[in-house]
């Protein structure tokens, strides 16, 4: 029997389970987030994430999805990062730099009695070329354009955060059979890699509600690279304004998201640990 030892954090109810790969060595992560992502009958989670050493930045981030997936990003994932990185002392800097699959994100830290609180991540900036994020779409961009999603007619947004995210304004998002209706679009072949969707509703120029189904995991309490992509998809469809703070409520909380004109875009918002642990594999 092997012990792993493992932090549980989260974002915004955007759970994870953490282990330092600093200190020791996974073998089979995929079927490790499997084992331990089963709510009710182990850890639970929305996913397994590792903390391993890099040779360009200060930790390398790998994250893996309830069914063993591996992703690229996970934004409130690296603000969980960030803090453990921190808080533990593996680099106790103020801005930190995180190795992922979409490349190297800045995060700066806003400490309070040596504990890392409030973290702002430079996401990057977002992709719109259909061919990369990837959608199938005969043109430069895809944006508010009418698709049929079993037989129903959407309007969609694509936008990358470094992995894909179908972007669709509505009325009442509350209304919505997420969990039916976002399977419906993650297993789309206008999406080759499958996708993360996400349901908007817009309140006003500087605050929105949003619901979204990831790839891989279903409906989560939040999705920070959800949040950034819906941000991006508001301000391509004129309804909120580059260069100013969106207030995003999700199901697990607040994100704070900018798409500023120097191309990146900024999202803030905090990252709580919950317990240490040890699971017997």
């Amino acid at each position: 029997m092997k012990e792993i030892k493992f932090t549980k954090m989260q974002g915004l109810g955007n759970d994870y389970i953490y282990i330092d790969c600093f200190k020791q060595e996974i073998d089979n992560p995929e079927q490790l987030a499997v084992l331990m992502s089963k709510r009710r009958f182990s850890v639970g989670a929305d996913g397994v994430i590792l903390i391993c050493p890099s040779d360009v930045a200060d930790c390398k981030m790998r994250m893996f999805n309830i069914d063993g997936s591996e992703g690229k990003m996970c934004g409130n994932g690296i603000r969980c990062v960030a803090k453990y990185v921190y808080d533990s002392g593996i680099a106790k800097k103020e801005v930190l730099n995180i190795e992922t699959l979409s490349g190297i994100k800045e995060i700066k830290v806003d400490a309070k009695n040596g504990k890392a609180v409030t973290l702002t991540v430079n996401m990057g900036r977002p992709i719109l070329e259909p061919s990369r994020i990837p959608v199938i779409f005969d043109g430069d961009k895809m944006i508010n354009e009418p698709s049929i999603i079993n037989g129903k007619e959407y309007h969609l947004t694509a936008v990358s955060m470094g992995n894909p995210h179908a972007v669709i304004f509505c009325d009442n998002i509350k209304a919505l059979d997420l969990e039916k209706d976002g399977s419906f679009f993650e297993a789309n072949p206008i999406f080759p890699e499958r996708v993360n969707t996400e349901f908007v509703e817009v309140v006003d120029e500087t605050t929105l509600n949003m619901r979204v189904y990831e790839r891989g995991s279903g409906e989560t309490f939040a999705c920070g690279t959800g949040a950034c992509a819906v941000v991006v998809a508001s301000v391509l469809n004129n309804k909120c304004k580059i260069d100013t703070e969106v207030e995003v409520n999700l199901l697990g909380g607040k994100l704070y998201i900018i798409y500023s004109s120097d191309g990146n875009v900024y999202m803030k918002g905090t990252a709580e640990t919950v317990y240490d642990g040890v699971y017997y594999l």
